[in-house]
């Protein structure tokens, strides 16, 4: 359907308040780690100034944190509490939200394509439709990259979503049911991860953790032994863009909990029951999940702005798409350039300094300042193996070198990062309200979601 221009009469349907001329318009795509912290920051900074008006779409009507979705995905964490409002947080900080999937950014028209919603029996609910910008913030993110993989799209699971974390589970489930009923106790559950990045040593990591508390929870035919996870990576080491030492750790601790790492493995394709290599081997899978590579979403590059071989947005060194003074790019979706000739890479704590820098520079623009350029901070990498252990490495460039860390310590600054996200979103008081409401809910329901 061809976008309709919005109307007063459809501002007032879908924000809920009237927008008149004389109001600057910020909208930011995307409420991840970094456009959900920027559009609370500038919500806070200009909550004063009644000629601005912030703006976050988002296609989800509400948020969850992304490096928690491997959790979602094996059931020790439930989406459902750790999840928040667009529009309760909208409410309460004075932005306004309006739930869409962006198709396309105009820039002579200055304005974003929204798509149609539909109910569950194909009916329109909403029209597509355009919502004007003075000053656009593009924080969609990034996808895993199949590099066009045959039989990938059809046959292997993502985990760029919550809803994609939640169709793993589901599949999991199925197959752990089956393989619990099964006459032959030597029948194994086969799950084979595509990618050893950090979604994936975690998600095998984890994987682990709830087989062994399975037994717990009624699967008395079940245990650790009858779990095979494989985990894939195209390089000659695990978690490539991270120090060495990290990776071959992290391989080290895998492979004592009984994961199957294979590296320098090129899957040539994927079938239903099994995944194939460039060599030819058939490597069998009851559930098969893709985790290699990133790349940003499409519409970027086919609304015409400059993009990289992976579609992220190129911007220059305030954060401005390059060629648009009005138009930034933070977080995955930014192709930035760092001082030593290569690209800031796609993590939270890239989004969360990029959010910052782009706040300071859209308020200072309002009034008339001078903006900041953005200089990336490499304060290290951390990967948890759930229970097992958690290694990385702190401080990165602010120091000649890094320090390898691992154990309890490197536990405690890996859960550290969400509640300082927390913070960045809900602020220090209510934050500390939301760890006291996870101790009682700890307490008070079920480790495991097994449904």
């Amino acid at each position: 359907m061809r976008p309709l221009a919005i109307s007063q009469q459809q501002w007032i349907e879908i924000v809920g308040m009237v927008k008149p001329d004389s109001v600057k318009q910020m909208v930011v795509v995307g409420g991840g780690a970094g456009g959900l912290e920027l559009v609370v920051k500038l919500a806070k900074k200009l909550k004063r100034d009644a000629s601005v008006r912030v703006v976050l779409v988002d296609k989800n009507a509400s948020h969850i944190w992304k490096p928690l979705l491997h959790e979602v995905a094996t059931g020790s964490l439930d989406s459902h509490h750790d999840e928040t409002s667009y529009r309760m947080l909208a409410r309460k900080y004075g932005f306004d939200f309006v739930l869409g999937r962006v198709t396309s950014v105009d820039t002579e028209k200055q304005s974003i394509g929204i798509a149609s919603e539909d109910d569950d029996d194909g009916a329109e609910l909403v029209a597509a439709r355009d919502l004007s910008f003075d000053e656009l913030v593009l924080c969609p993110g990034s996808r895993s990259n199949d590099f066009g993989t045959s039989g990938v799209a059809a046959h292997c699971v993502k985990l760029d979503s919550r809803e994609q974390a939640e169709r793993f589970h589901k599949l999991y489930l199925k197959q752990l049911h089956k393989v619990s009923a099964a006459k032959d106790d030597s029948t194994q559950l086969s799950v084979v991860i595509v990618g050893g990045g950090a979604t994936g040593v975690e998600l095998a990591a984890d994987l682990h953790n709830v087989a062994g508390r399975l037994q717990d929870y009624g699967f008395q035919t079940f245990s650790q032994a009858r779990l095979k996870v494989s985990v894939i990576e195209a390089g000659p080491v695990l978690l490539p863009r991270l120090p060495e030492r990290i990776g071959v750790s992290v391989k080290r601790e895998l492979e004592s909990i009984g994961v199957d790492v294979l590296t320098a493995t090129k899957i040539e394709s994927a079938a239903a029951d099994a995944l194939f290599t460039s060599e030819g081997v058939r490597i069998p899978a009851d559930v098969s999940v893709w985790a290699a590579g990133v790349r940003a979403p499409s519409f970027l590059g086919e609304s015409g702005l400059p993009v990289d071989n992976l579609g992220r947005v190129k911007v220059n060194a305030d954060l401005t798409v390059e060629g648009y003074s009005t138009i930034y790019a933070a977080g995955d979706c930014a192709c930035c350039p760092t001082a030593d000739g290569g690209t800031v890479p796609p993590r939270a704590q890239s989004a969360h300094q990029m959010a910052s820098i782009v706040a300071h520079n859209i308020v200072a623009r309002h009034k008339n300042k001078s903006s900041k350029d953005f200089v990336y901070k490499d304060f290290g990498s951390l990967i948890s193996l759930s229970r097992f252990s958690t290694v990385g490495n702190l401080m990165g460039n602010l120091m000649r070198g890094s320090v390898f860390i691992e154990g309890w310590l490197a536990r405690m600054f890996y859960l550290s990062l969400y509640r300082m996200h927390q913070n960045a979103v809900h602020g220090p008081f209510s934050t500390v309200l939301i760890m006291l409401g996870d101790r009682i809910y700890k307490h008070t329901r079920a480790d495991l979601k097994l449904h």
